[in-house]
């Protein structure tokens, strides 16, 4: 049997949850946030309220938008995104872009390397693969 420390929802099926449990900032339900969030280090950043605005991680990076979690007018730029919540705007994946069945992401959807879409998941914009789609 899986153990999970959160019943309530399914574990990760691809950001790892090393990244996830490492996430050390939080933008708690009930919060607005207006503003840019940025930082050069390998950091986390939960959102289960709402934020309005940018987040980029220049180097790794890990962001995590919950159920109950909104971003909106943003470009999220990091190594790991996980969706459950509700994104307007564009996002950017280096390494791993989860998008599960309680996720809402209206906007693009750009990732380099491993993509997992739940069937339930609502989108509307275009999915790119910045990757060499030649290499084998």
């Amino acid at each position: 049997a899986v153990s999970t420390s959160d019943s309530n929802r399914a574990p990760a099926r691809l950001v790892p949850i090393d990244q996830l449990n490492a996430i050390s900032s939080l933008i708690a339900e009930g919060a607005v946030f207006e503003g840019s969030f940025s930082s050069r280090n390998d950091l986390g950043l939960k959102v289960d309220g709402v934020l309005q605005g940018d987040i980029a991680f220049q180097n790794g990076g890990t962001v995590h938008v919950g159920p109950t979690g909104v971003i909106e007018s943003t470009t999220i730029e990091a190594d790991h995104v996980l969706i459950e919540g509700k994104v307007r705007g564009t996002v950017i994946a280096r390494k791993s872009l989860e998008i599960t069945g309680t996720a809402t992401l209206l906007g693009d959807a750009l990732y380099d390397a491993l993509l997992d879409v739940h069937p339930r998941a609502r989108l509307r914009g275009k999915v790119e693969y910045r990757g060499d789609i030649d290499a084998a």
